[in-house]
């Protein structure tokens, strides 16, 4: 029998975290192949009898470890399970930036997100010693950042994600907080600027507030400038996002050891440079009994007992993982930091019969999530008393710091005698994956996005097949009760106030040690004044940060659901989407074109050719072949043919490749071809792709286009114009000395 309910559970653990050789030959047999997989991983090395009881919490979905556990536990791959990093401080230095650079792109090929503060980065014009040139500032870095993740691809087919921070008073902070308004630049990154609590008692008392980098003051303006400049770019693009950085390093339970500048990238997981954090859920729509009815009620003990065993199995992640860095290495070792978070909330919510975002469901997130809170903490000593404290652990200042000056006093009576084996234990993390794998539960903390939509699949055979994707507590809902109407404490996000959100996030907040990721859904037409006002709520409320959604034109909208039916709100009917578990067969004969690729001062043409499959009539990519005699580029290209083929092969929208590869950048620089600055051969090579793609009509026109290049010029087209230089764009080469030599940049195809 089936664990799954409902296939797009059963298609997510196939495609993110059932085991499978390198050639696509499957190990787990089944999902409880995989749940004994991670169990008999975790329990190597502990004391004897903790492989079933690890079993018996992961199985029917009750504990959810992370992704990387999921997938990489038990497999002997040198990947990291650990979520989520924040990397080195930056130095203020050419070598030092570089060095970060190489870091960062080591972690994230093991499969981690990171974190990064670039407040430590000299403003963009200030003097550098000992050259004659002024910094190009942080985000210039930035740039950088961002071609490295796109060209780096996480463990387990994810991209990298990366965050961003800078401080409220870093001189181009304000050139931050726009950064994103190009719909094409720093698309790796999430941005947050860190909020002081000096900048809000400005705010609040519309006073002055300086931009300094060091001891020089660069310009001074009003705080609620600034304020509304952030939070207007947040109402119009959906970022930067606020990080109350003072709040979070007062509550921190390290910080007689530590100072937190950044998060992971989404922001639960405040960390110390070189921090490290693995993640797991317990899933509370699992633990109500008697759901819907109304002796319906969480069941407490099992709570406890779940809770109890997910710290030791994520206590053990610690041991078993590796790190891209020696020093995440000893960073993990030091402070054994975990994040324990939830998934389910809302369905849990639905099913003991209250309103998400009511006073009474606020009241009872807090209640469930201090109980969590408490067991962790008690669950942390026990291992203590077994296997040691963590090293960093100093009783006095860790039972002074913000979090455990409000927990009860037996714990820290017990933490205090016997110490505790984690330093931090609790975070709220995005669960939308392990969500849909957990049978498609309400995800984290947040509201029921929609009751139901439908998707569209594409089959082996080319048609397509619609199946409803309906909420966990609804479809429990439908098999209790059949068609009866939904009770009216069935609330999803697109009827939620925004400030429901916020009292939420604030009520899970009290009993989190690290921090919540959650998003705000706000409504197209919520206006500026109740926009900002969410932001001073949570504020005001104790919550450590603020991340808002209201649908824009850079980054669209999430998903969008039609008014609601008599029952269910569905999916808008013209929606089209596809997911495809398996790759589409390959016909015996395929109809295609090839294309002559000349790049400027290459001795060799590159010729690429995209093979089409004709579906019901209609042409899609199933397969590029890139060859040139320049054996150069042999091994790239070998990796690019197998990549993009493989990438269209699943189906579905794949345009996106496109413009992943226009957006790839040379440091060299790029190449002028047929007017157009193109600014590497990866580029020109996603340029002929999309072409074909309009010629055969899976496409309609260019997508977002390139982005802009330092080196890239504005050419007049209208003026007479011989040879275009390769290096600049400029159409000034002339003949000097025997060679073709730019008179604008000095170039020579001699030199």
């Amino acid at each position: 029998m089936s664990h799954f309910s409902a296939p797009i559970a059963e298609q997510i653990w196939d495609m993110k975290y059932r085991l499978k050789d390198r050639d696509g030959a499957i190990v787990d047999e089944t999902v409880e192949n995989t749940w004994r997989r991670i169990a008999a991983a975790l329990a190597e090395g502990d004391t004897e009898g903790h492989e079933q009881e690890f079993y018996d919490a992961l199985e029917d979905f009750k504990f959810l470890p992370a992704g990387r556990i999921t997938a990489g536990a038990g497999t002997s791959r040198a990947v990291t399970l650990f979520n989520c990093f924040v990397m080195g401080t930056i130095p203020d230095s050419m070598g030092g930036i570089f060095d970060m650079l190489k870091e960062a792109a080591l972690t994230m090929q093991q499969g981690g997100g990171i974190g990064y503060d670039f407040s430590t980065i000299r403003p963009k014009g200030a003097g550098v010693l000992g050259v004659a040139a002024d910094a190009s500032g942080p985000i210039s870095f930035m740039d950088v950042w961002d071609a490295m993740c796109r060209t780096i691809m996480s463990a387990g087919s994810r991209r990298g994600a990366m965050m961003a921070t800078m401080r409220c008073d870093h001189p181009d902070v304000e050139d931050f907080i726009t950064a994103k308004q190009d719909a094409a630049r720093l698309r790796m990154f999430n941005l947050s600027v860190l909020i002081t609590d000096d900048f809000m008692e400005a705010v609040k008392a519309d006073g002055a507030w300086e931009l300094k980098f060091g001891e020089t003051v660069y310009r001074t303006l009003q705080a609620r400038d600034l304020w509304e400049k952030i939070i207007r770019s947040t109402y119009e693009f959906a970022e930067p996002g606020v990080i109350f950085i003072d709040r979070i390093n007062a509550m921190n339970n390290l910080s007689y050891c530590e100072t937190i500048a950044a998060t992971n990238p989404c922001g639960e997981q405040p960390l110390p440079p070189y921090g490290a954090c693995l993640l797991g859920s317990v899933n509370l729509a699992r633990m109500v009994n008697d759901p819907f009815e109304k002796t319906a009620k969480l069941d407490s003990a099992a709570l406890d007992r779940l809770v109890t065993t997910a710290i030791r199995m994520m206590d053990n992640v610690i041991d078993t993982s590796r790190f891209p860095l020696e020093a995440q290495a000893q960073e993990a070792h030091a402070k054994r930091r975990i994040g324990l978070g939830v998934t389910g909330l809302a369905d849990a919510l639905l099913m003991v019969g209250l309103r998400y975002g009511s006073d009474e469901a606020a009241a009872q997130t807090e209640a469930w999530m201090k109980q969590i809170a408490r067991v962790s903490y008690l669950a942390s000593v026990e291992l203590a008393k077994e296997k040691g404290a963590f090293p960093l652990f100093d009783a006095d200042k860790y039972l002074a710091s913000g979090t455990m000056q409000a927990m009860d006093e037996d714990v820290r009576a017990a933490i205090r005698e016997h110490g505790i084996r984690n330093a931090l234990l609790t975070s709220v993390a995005p669960t939308g994956t392990i969500s849909l794998y957990a049978g498609n539960v309400s995800s984290g903390i947040e509201p029921v996005f929609a009751y139901a939509y439908t998707r569209k699949v594409l089959q082996n055979d080319g048609t397509r097949s619609e199946e409803e994707v309906v909420d966990y507590a609804v479809q429990m809902w439908r098999e209790k009760f059949g068609d009866k109407e939904l009770p009216e404490h069935f609330v999803n996000a697109q009827t939620l106030a925004p400030l429901d959100h916020v009292k939420m996030q604030a009520a899970a907040q009290k009993w989190i040690d690290s921090s919540i990721s959650k998003t705000i859904n706000c409504p197209v037409d919520i206006s500026f004044e109740d926009f900002q006002d969410v932001y001073m709520q949570a504020w005001d409320s104790g919550c450590k940060g603020c991340t808002t959604y209201r649908p824009n034109d850079v980054t669209g909208s999430v998903l969008t659901v039609s008014e609601a039916s008599e029952s269910v709100p569905e999916a808008e009917t013209g929606a089209d989407v596809v997911y495809l578990s398996e790759p589409l067969d390959r016909p015996q004969q395929l109809e295609g074109s090839t294309y002559k690729l000349k790049w400027p001062e290459s001795e060799h043409a590159i010729y690429i050719t995209v093979n089409d499959l004709v579906i019901n009539g209609h042409r899609r990519p199933f397969e590029v072949f890139i060859n040139s005699k320049n054996m150069e580029h042999f091994a790239w290209t070998v990796a690019l043919t197998r990549m993009i083929s493989a990438v269209f092969r699943r189906g579905g929208d794949v345009s996106f490749v496109v413009e992943e590869l226009k957006a790839v950048f040379d440091p060299r620089g790029g190449a002028w071809m047929e007017g157009k600055y193109v600014p590497s051969i990866l580029a020109a090579i996603g340029g002929v792709i999309e072409r074909h793609l309009i010629h055969t009509g899976f496409i309609e026109g260019e997508g977002l286009g390139l982005k802009a290049d330092p080196q890239a010029q504005v050419v007049n087209l209208d003026t007479p114009r011989g040879a275009a230089c390769s290096k600049c764009g400029d159409y000034g080469l002339r003949m000097v000395e025997g060679c073709m030599t730019c008179g604008s940049c000095g170039h020579s195809k001699c030199g």
